[in-house]
């Protein structure tokens, strides 16, 4: 296979951004930028050697950052973006990589999928670049004023990754150094452009974007506060016995439906063995004790009561927090009375009592084949599991 090597560029001194700290080295939910960048290239198979570009000044900053990652010993950069590239460059020489990808620190989102794209590029083109289509109407303007309307079909915004043949390219950087530069080019596929290569566009990602003022760092919390939601899961058990009837009752319930049967469930409350369960699911997935704490057995309030209260309680605990419920599951236990014919009902009770669509809810029963005391008839048993959505935890701060 052959060998594939990665740049990250992070010697820039980020002037626009307006902020003391490089903008690589400012904390993004809890990791500096520049960790996010590396991490997702020293974890992609593909890759072999990566190493970073940086700054004279920030060695310990750096230090910092990537602290615990397999990269290279980094490399001190040079006035431009291009010089710091060149440089990068030839410290990659002697390690005689057949391709290299090189990337900007600041764009934290870059993915594997559009990584492993611009590698497969390489295969028929000596370049390739992740770039995404314009798709706004372009207006050129002078004074306040539109000019003029500029055709956007075939324009493209450049990203990075930009991955090369490595001879390639360093011989293209080294001409460019070299020779007059003229205007300073901003990536490089320019540098390729001016040495006569051919390079390849690639399909990108709108959410891989160039962290360049303080407001792409405010979006870059919120979408990887979307991308990560505190997502929880708990898990709920219960078991009740049958009894008889009191005055010839002839029912149960179960799951908030009431199902007619010859014996009853007993219990403090109604015996609702899959509303119980499910309530304790949800209070476990917000760590909320379980149903006993919130309503205890021997609290003559709650003899004879409506499960369904038990389970809207949690509900609301889960609202209360600003979390939504995403889905769950019941299993029910037992050898009579039969599931299948109330499943539906079992289903639509549930979704409304948790405010989901009833594609949120799953009830299914089994049995235990004889075994036991369920397999003997003597009671029914449930199972739950919930899975809850809560707001994204706040970055965690050094120290």
């Amino acid at each position: 296979m052959p060998l594939c090597a990665a740049l990250i560029v992070a010697a820039g001194r980020g002037e626009r951004f307006g902020h003391e700290v490089p903008k690589q080295y400012l904390p993004l939910a809890g990791a500096p930028v520049l960790r996010h960048s590396a991490a997702t290239f020293t974890a992609n198979p593909r890759i072999g050697p990566v190493r970073v570009v940086i700054h004279e000044d920030d060695q310990e900053r750096y230090a910092e950052a990537v602290a615990g990652l397999e990269l290279l010993a980094p490399v001190t950069g040079g006035a431009t973006r291009r010089e710091s590239v060149r440089l990068g460059l030839e410290s990659l020489a002697e390690l005689t990589p057949d391709r290299v990808l090189i990337h900007d620190a600041a764009r934290p989102f870059v993915d594997t999928a559009t990584i492993d794209r611009v590698i497969a590029a390489l295969e028929h083109a000596t370049g390739a670049i992740a770039a995404v289509p314009l798709r706004d109407t372009l207006k050129r303007g002078d004074g306040g004023r539109i000019m003029e309307t500029v055709p956007r079909q075939g324009l493209w915004r450049a990203q990075t990754p930009q991955a090369f043949r490595f001879a390639d390219i360093l011989a293209a950087h080294r001409a460019f150094a070299a020779g007059d530069p003229g205007a300073e080019p901003t990536d490089d596929a320019a540098v390729a452009e001016r040495a006569g290569l051919t390079v390849s566009l690639v399909a990108g990602s709108e959410e891989n974007f160039k962290l360049t003022t303080p407001e792409d760092l405010k979006r870059a919390e919120m979408l990887l506060g979307a991308a990560r939601p505190d997502v929880r899961t708990g898990l709920g058990f219960d078991v009740h016995r049958f009894g008889a009837g009191s005055d010839g009752q002839q029912h149960l319930m179960l799951c908030g439906v009431k199902v007619p049967h010859d014996a009853t469930l007993i219990g403090h409350s109604d015996a609702d063995a899959g509303l119980h369960a499910l309530t304790d699911a949800l209070l476990g997935a917000i760590g909320a004790g379980d149903i006993g704490e919130h309503f205890p057995p021997d609290d003559p309030k709650w003899r004879g009561a409506d499960s369904a209260a038990f389970l809207r309680h949690a509900v609301d605990l889960i609202a209360d927090r600003g979390g939504e419920i995403g889905h769950v599951d019941i299993t029910l236990v037992c050898e009579r009375p039969k599931i299948g014919p109330h499943r539906a009902d079992m289903r639509a009770r549930i979704a409304g009592l948790l405010g989901v669509a009833a594609d949120r809810v799953n009830v299914k029963a089994t049995t235990t084949d004889g075994l036991g005391f369920l397999g003997r008839g003597e009671g029914i048993a449930a199972q739950a599991v919930a899975t809850v959505r809560l707001p994204p935890l706040p970055p965690v701060k050094d120290g």
